[in-house]
């Protein structure tokens, strides 16, 4: 057979088989949905054709929908949350709200994944017909076309058709359809006693009965999205030109958070000062929760998304109860330590371990049930035992490091847990050899177990952390004050 004859009967084979992928694909992919945890609620997700992101929030409150400025949109059903209360609930939309590239993010990538998961389906199936036409070969598909009369060739095809119907299914998919009601704008369904902030011109709405409790409630959601978003914002934009010591050459800058309990919003301003002192890696001290639970996945997510690109290293907290927290964020990146020296930044050595207290971990690698001072002698045996010196011990509590210091088996111990800054002192341990001890302020500026809300409530801290030659060399505060005022601390030389 000539060349050119085979290249066109590979080339048609190819494209029976590549349209046939698309098809499948298509079908598949607009008839998937995946659970996700989202802005606190078990939430599933949608893909569709309508240009929208619909957030439908159940028969309380109005849905809402945002143009995604393409063709491919997106159904969202917010199911079970752990909210105690519709007005808890809505405050925490505006928050959520103000910061919402988290959770964008975690919406995109079920998307991206419902659409990877058809495309490898949808090309295996598209190989069966091509596979099943050249294995019967020229000549059988002749003497099967010419037995195939009209009743056989129909059944043939309502075959095809009761198997596309049942690869499609329909009918389990009870997804309510966008066109169900009017779309109307937030302004418009407000009211113009309610002012609607600029960047939410193109928020629209959908419900049938507007209460004085349900707009009182949508009203203070707008006030705290867009106090947050402003409070925030502009803090990101000042922690740009911070005045930090400048990194030398062979420096490793770490940013160093603990802590947040929830405060999303100090995520981008945390993440502007790190790339303002020069950071390129994030030791992460815990309690980024205040429960643990699943619904403050979004606060984990957004402090992923915030440091995206860096080197990550963490530990859970005392509020980060069961391993909720240690998973989510080992499964975005993040190294969680477990009782094991790491490599660390710049060359460093790195040791560390969830907090045993009220953590559901109290654990030392595959042993449970240790308290608190045994865990702390467990750490500093690991560090005492270990060829190569510790560079950092990075905790929930220095004092789950202070064993270490003691014995002098360790360079630096880092940690929060108190809301409030300890200035770096040395220990001067059993060998002779010093170590210090740094506990940084919260960075979610937390008064309580939550520090959600439209600003800190109290002083916010982010750390930066040096390192040279593998070893800490000096430690810089930053502190964001609750009326937007930023303070500098000296860069402290760790001798």
């Amino acid at each position: 057979m000539p060349t050119g004859r085979v290249a066109l009967r590979v080339l048609a084979y190819a494209g029976a088989w590549l349209l046939g992928a698309v098809a499948v694909t298509a079908v598949l992919f607009f008839s998937s949905s995946r659970s996700i945890d989202l802005a606190s609620h078990d939430a599933v997700v949608a893909p569709t054709m309508t240009g929208h992101a619909v957030v439908e929030t159940g028969p309380v409150l109005p849905d809402v929908r945002v143009d995604t400025g393409r063709r491919l949109g997106v159904e969202i059903r917010l199911e079970k949350t752990d909210a105690t209360s519709t007005d808890e609930l809505v405050r925490r939309y505006g928050y959520i709200a103000g910061q919402p590239e988290g959770q964008v993010a975690i919406v995109t990538g079920a998307i991206e994944d419902m659409l990877r998961d058809a495309a490898v389906r949808g090309a295996v199936v598209a190989l069966l017909p091509v596979g099943v036409w050249l294995l019967l070969g020229r000549r059988r598909r002749r003497e099967l076309r010419d037995r195939l009369g009209p009743a056989q060739a129909l059944v043939a095809v309502g075959v095809v058709v009761v198997l596309g119907v049942c690869l499609w299914q329909p009918w389990s998919d009870p997804r309510p359809r966008e066109d169900e009601g009017d779309w109307v704008a937030l302004s418009e369904f407000l009211g113009p006693a309610v002012p609607v902030p600029e960047d939410l011109d193109d928020v629209e709405v959908r419900g049938d009965v507007l209460t004085g409790q349900t707009r009182r409630l949508i009203t203070s959601a707008v006030d705290t999205y867009d106090k947050s978003k402003a409070f925030y914002a502009t803090a990101a934009e000042r922690a740009a030109d911070l005045d930090l010591r400048v990194p030398e050459d062979g420096d490793t800058v770490v940013a160093f958070v603990s802590d947040r309990h929830d405060n999303i919003g100090m995520d981008p301003v945390a993440r502007a000062i790190a790339d303002a002192a020069g950071a390129t890696a994030v030791f992460d001290g815990g309690d980024d929760t205040s429960t643990g639970r699943t619904w403050e996945a979004f606060s984990l997510d957004s402090l992923s998304k915030a440091f995206e690109g860096f080197d990550r290293w963490g530990v859970t907290g005392n509020h980060d109860h069961g391993d909720f927290v240690h998973d989510h964020l080992a499964d975005a990146g993040w190294t969680m330590l477990d009782g094991e020296i790491v490599d660390g930044p710049g060359g460093s050595t790195l040791l560390g371990v969830g907090d045993p207290r009220s953590s559901g971990l109290g654990s030392w690698r595959d042993e449970s049930g240790l308290s608190f001072d045994e865990v702390a002698d467990r750490i500093a045996e690991a560090a005492c035992d270990s060829e190569d010196r510790v560079s950092t011990i990075l905790v929930h509590d220095v004092n789950l490091g202070r064993p270490a210091l003691e014995r002098g088996c360790a360079d630096l111990v880092l940690g929060g847990h108190l809301h409030v800054r300890v200035a770096p002192a040395e220990v001067v341990g059993d060998n002779g050899e010093s170590g210090y001890a740094y506990t940084t302020g919260t960075t979610g500026g937390a008064a309580y177990a939550i520090a959600v809300g439209s600003k800190p409530r109290r002083n916010a801290d982010v750390s930066l952390v040096t390192y040279r030659d593998g070893r800490p060399t000096g430690i810089q505060w930053v502190t964001l004050q609750p009326n937007g005022v930023f303070e500098v601390g000296d860069w402290v030389p760790l001798v």
